[in-house]
């Protein structure tokens, strides 16, 4: 009786009450995690949604004008080529900007659908715009012209009454500089601005484009420096190699690429793929007009992903791709009148 009668004195004495003044705080406690679980939860789905959402009118809007590109491009005249190429562009960058929330499959899917349509505007541009070999001219006026251009050429008059050859140097190229080796080439503002400018099998060059291109095209250039105002539109790089670039643009595409720096303004997120060697740094380069080149360009100054590089061979978000790095700040040019 006396056990009982203390162990009933021992939890009214304290013990009980304090359970009682405990179990509503910890039913509290619980309640606050089980609301803060609920809405984690809640924030997920809704998350979740919005992603498949957005997912759901990326993948509608880029097939529609896919399709819409391919249309034009399969019935497109010479003047309908920079037409096809601004869209072609735009839909690039809206690939980028909807890298954040789409899965790796749909962006690979893009990103090949998008080379191809690319390589249908090369290939729709040589069948419109082909290379000149000659072309038939009144015999003096042909004879005069390539005489002015190319006067070191010792010139046959050709035979009375036959049509004179023009050489393919007479002819004018289009914009830009193809098949040079270890040249100073340079374009001005008034040869560039709102152009597609392009670049190709050049080897020890040093290119200066003084002004605000739609769109630049780098196709297999070596051993070389390019220097290119702000680009409206994108940058395509293909099969370069020990190259330095330097330029602004709204989005870059680099493919097949290796051992090449880029001192970059870009406003959205660079890409790189198939290429080892890559550096990167912030554009440096300027010039007197730049300023008015970047308005006419239409990039915001303030905006520069240098340093976001999405490497479409490497898919560990948090693992570093071995592809690419940041130059050292002891290591980066800013000079580049030399």
């Amino acid at each position: 009786g006396d056990t009982i009668g203390c162990n009933t004195c021992y939890l009214h004495s304290g013990h009980l009450s304090y359970d009682k003044e405990g179990l509503p705080e910890r039913l509290k406690r619980r309640d606050r995690e089980r609301q803060e679980a609920q809405e984690k939860r809640r924030e997920t789905r809704e998350r979740q949604v919005v992603s498949e959402e957005k997912a759901d009118y990326f993948t509608e809007t880029f097939n529609k004008e896919k399709a819409s590109v391919e249309e034009l491009l399969a019935t497109c005249g010479p003047e309908q080529l920079e037409d096809a190429s601004s869209r072609l562009s735009k839909l690039q960058v809206f690939v980028n900007d909807s890298l954040s929330f789409l899965p790796s499959y749909e962006v690979r899917q893009a990103q090949a659908a998008l080379q191809r349509l690319q390589a249908s505007l090369t290939d729709r541009r040589e069948q419109l715009l082909p290379k000149k070999k000659f072309t038939f001219r009144s015999r003096k006026a042909a004879l005069a012209e390539a005489a002015a251009v190319v006067p070191e050429c010792n010139i046959v008059p050709a035979a009375e009454g036959a049509p004179a050859v023009v050489p393919e140097s007479a002819v004018e190229p289009r914009c830009g500089f193809s098949d040079e080796d270890c040249q100073q080439l340079v374009k001005t503002a008034s040869e560039i601005n709102g152009q597609d400018v392009q670049l190709t099998r050049l080897t020890g060059c040093t290119v200066k484009l003084f002004g605000a291109p739609s769109t630049l095209h780098i196709r297999q250039v070596r051993d070389s420096l390019v220097l290119c105002g702000p680009v409206s539109s994108s940058v395509f790089i293909d099969d370069c190699s020990h190259c330095v670039f330097v330029f602004p643009c709204q989005q870059l595409r680099t493919h097949n690429t290796e051992e090449c720096s880029f001192y970059l303004h870009v406003t959205s997120r660079a890409i790189i793929e198939d290429c080892r060697s890559m550096r990167f740094a912030p554009f440096t380069w300027s010039y007197p007009a730049i300023e008015e080149h970047f308005e006419t360009a239409g990039l915001d100054k303030s905006k520069n992903n240098w340093s976001q590089v999405d490497d479409f061979n490497w898919l560990a978000r948090d693992v570093h791709s071995p592809n690419w790095s940041v130059i050292p700040e002891d290591e980066r040019r800013s000079e580049w009148d030399s």
